[in-house]
């Protein structure tokens, strides 16, 4: 069949699983998930293994679009606001969740540098939909919710700075498994980070000027677009971070030119079905086999992960000597880990050799699919015992 064939048939299977499973007020992206699966080979196998392959570029486009709008969450001024309480939580709840995970990885069950890095950097992305329909439906209010909604929204900036620092220097680690000095390892990495956030910036500032030029929203649709596929292309071309030099985009524009949020919104609404082809993709390259090899690795990623959250939250919130219910129970309401979890395992499958790649996909894929599941009914259980939802 024909790939556009195959895009209708990812398209309609993803909203009407979606859709299904809203009844059971399950998040839209465990939907696309299953769907996938469904259709994909480990199942029924409407969707071949060559045409998933092929769609890849699907998941490149929303890969860039997904790291552009993170950037906007990077205003200088809005940082400030927040305050460094908030900025501290952020970054000790998702860095400790790297590190136990890495630690884990190549400690206790001695797998590989490279595949440690890369899994743990993944750990530090937190989806905040979930969280947020929760916080929304039962209309929560207080000062864990009120901590909550800004680290949500910094944390996957966090996370994918990790995941690039991680994933360069395990490059490093593969392409020179010989032997290499601890000066290449530190260095390598560092360049091409700062080589991604260049590239990144300059085309935010050509982005910043074009946008002040064009009135009409097609139009600065189609130059963000551009601007955005150019960005990613030119990166993968050199071997850097899409990601990083994306997210810079969307951070050097939002500082430029703070008012200027017509540059954003004029993407989503382009991107829905993106993403939702993006994630039911995902699901359709969701490897059943596979999970059957790395069911330990997996159940030991999910833990590790929750740990290393709330032990993160815990801290930050000590430090910076917020409530106790913050303390106690900010770390349960970010356990969910969707979109760029599902995109950063999507990059580490074509970063690191076979099978460490695949085994990397199907343990963050399966682990979302659990994540999406229990996220939101721990989210819940945590924000009644801390008092913010009220029982009729």
């Amino acid at each position: 069949m024909h790939m556009l064939f195959y895009i209708s048939v990812i398209l309609f299977a993803g909203m009407g699983t979606a859709k299904i499973l809203s009844k059971f007020k399950l998040p839209n992206v465990t939907g696309y998930l299953i769907a996938g699966l469904i259709i994909g080979p480990s199942l029924l196998g409407i969707i071949p293994k060559e045409a998933s392959d092929k769609l890849s570029i699907i998941s490149e486009a929303a890969l860039s679009f997904i790291a552009y709008s993170i950037g906007s969450e990077f205003n200088i001024e809005n940082l400030k606001r927040v305050g460094k309480g908030v900025i501290l939580i952020t970054v000790l709840e998702a860095l400790t969740a790297v590190f136990l995970v890495d630690i884990v990885m190549i400690f206790v069950l001695g797998q590989p540098v490279a595949f440690s890095l890369v899994l743990g950097a993944i750990a530090a992305a937190t989806a905040p939909a979930a969280t947020l329909m929760v916080v929304r439906q039962y209309k929560a209010k207080g000062p864990v919710v009120d901590t909550l909604l800004p680290v949500v929204a910094m944390d996957d900036a966090v996370g994918i700075m990790a995941f690039g620092v991680s994933t360069t220097i395990a490059q490093t680690l593969v392409k020179n498994s010989g032997g290499i000095s601890i000066a290449k390892i530190i260095l390598i990495p560092l360049l091409e980070i700062v080589a991604a956030l260049v590239i990144g910036f300059g085309m935010g500032i050509f982005l910043t000027y074009l946008s002040k030029k064009v009135k009409g929203e097609d139009g600065l649709l189609s130059i963000v677009i551009a601007i955005l596929f150019a960005t990613a292309g030119i990166a993968i071309r050199f071997n850097l971070s899409s990601l990083l030099a994306c997210m810079m985009v969307g951070a050097t524009l939002t500082n430029l030119d703070p008012n200027n949020k017509r540059a954003f919104t004029a993407v989503e609404r382009f991107t829905p079905p993106v993403l939702i082809s993006f994630f039911t993709i995902a699901g359709v390259q969701l490897d059943l086999s596979i999970l059957k090899e790395v069911g330990l690795l997996g159940i030991v990623y999910i833990v590790v992960r929750v740990v290393g959250k709330m032990l993160g939250a815990y801290l930050g919130a000590k430090i910076s000597d917020f409530p106790d219910t913050v303390q106690k129970y900010l770390g349960f309401t970010l356990i969910p880990q969707a979109g760029v979890a599902i995109g950063l395992s999507m990059i580490a499958q074509n970063t690191l050799p076979s099978p460490y790649g695949a085994q990397v996909r199907t343990i963050v894929l399966a682990a979302t699919v659990i994540y999406e599941l229990l996220g939101p009914m721990i989210t819940k259980t945590a924000l009644i015992k801390a008092g913010e939802i009220k029982l009729d």
